[in-house]
């Protein structure tokens, strides 16, 4: 049942589950499953991935991820070279020819989504909706389509929407903005000490009253909001994130072991929850910090199941 499972996602160590991985599953019940390129090796391989996750949920529709943003974030690159088109690429092809720019972006995601539904994968970490700043950190760099918000705005509720049609669930990200870090909440906490005029002008304009199912968290203190806390941990900025820019569905961690996060897993966990994210997710496939997370997530609750029948609707 879907009822009973704990709201968080988790990674996996390989191209196979192993024994551990599989007990894991069936004690746990994650809400959902992230794949990365060490996860996909072949077609046939990726197929019996998934199909065996599904079999321990006894569910068709159960959540599989992935980032296949295009450009440089690519986790398909053993079958299609998405290298040359970047959220940037399409950026600049919808200023230079909007024509051009509804071929290349419908042929793109009908590809893409083609080979999603052929592999068993069922949401794409996508659309990057962060808004470009000439001194932005190289890890948005040209994810972002454009240093203007309306363009970012115009561009990811057309890649929304067309995925939806694909039966494809999406992932805006990074709520509320990443366009002004400065450096790698991969490693380090990004601080914004924007006025909230210009953040509201700009960065939260974005991701106002979208229709994705799913919003992922930006590791980011926002000093403006809260001088203490970065976004995934906040209550201030979770709450302006549901009363001020209106995202009323599921918000996703990032991924809650990045340096930028600086408690044990355990306490990251906790406190996501506490700040108001509805599921925590975690990547590295680390089977110790897997156990951390899964022993600090709550049963989903009726609204998290309200959205995930809502994803469902699109995905059938």
């Amino acid at each position: 049942m879907i009822s009973k499972r704990r709201a968080f996602i988790t990674g996996l160590k390989g191209p196979k589950l192993t024994f551990k991985e599989t007990n894991f599953l069936k004690k746990y019940r994650p809400w959902g499953i992230i794949l990365f390129s060490r996860n996909i090796k072949t077609i046939y391989q990726t197929q019996q991935l998934t199909k065996k996750i599904r079999s321990i949920f006894k569910d068709k529709n159960y959540p599989i991820l992935i980032d296949q943003e295009g450009g440089r974030v690519s986790r398909l690159n053993n079958f299609i070279d998405s290298s040359i088109f970047s959220a940037q690429f399409f950026g600049k092809l919808y200023l230079m020819n909007k024509e051009k720019f509804t071929i290349y972006y419908n042929v793109y995601i009908n590809q893409i989504s083609y080979l999603l539904n052929t592999l068993g994968i069922n949401i794409n970490s996508v659309p990057v909706l962060d808004v470009y700043r000439k001194d932005s950190n190289k890890v948005i760099g040209n994810r972002s389509f454009s240093s203007n918000s309306r363009i970012v705005s115009i561009i990811g509720s057309l890649f929304i929407n067309k995925f939806h049609k694909n039966r494809i669930g999406t992932i805006v990200k990074h709520i509320p903005g990443h366009g002004l870090s400065r450096v790698d909440s991969h490693y380090k906490l990004p601080i914004v000490d924007k006025s909230l005029r210009e953040l509201y002008k700009k960065d939260f304009k974005v991701f106002k009253n979208n229709k994705s199912i799913f919003s992922m968290t930006a590791h980011i203190v926002y000093k403006k909001i809260d001088f203490k806390y970065p976004a995934t941990h906040s209550k201030k900025v979770i709450s302006l994130i549901r009363n001020k820019i209106k995202f009323k569905n599921l918000i996703i961690t990032d991924d809650i072991s990045m340096k930028s996060l600086k408690y044990s897993i355990s306490e990251n966990t906790k406190r996501a929850f506490t700040a108001g994210c509805n599921i925590v997710m975690h990547c590295s496939g680390n089977f110790n910090e897997m156990k951390d997370v899964a022993k600090n997530s709550p049963y989903i609750d009726k609204f998290i199941l309200k959205n995930t029948y809502k994803f469902y609707n699109i995905v059938n």
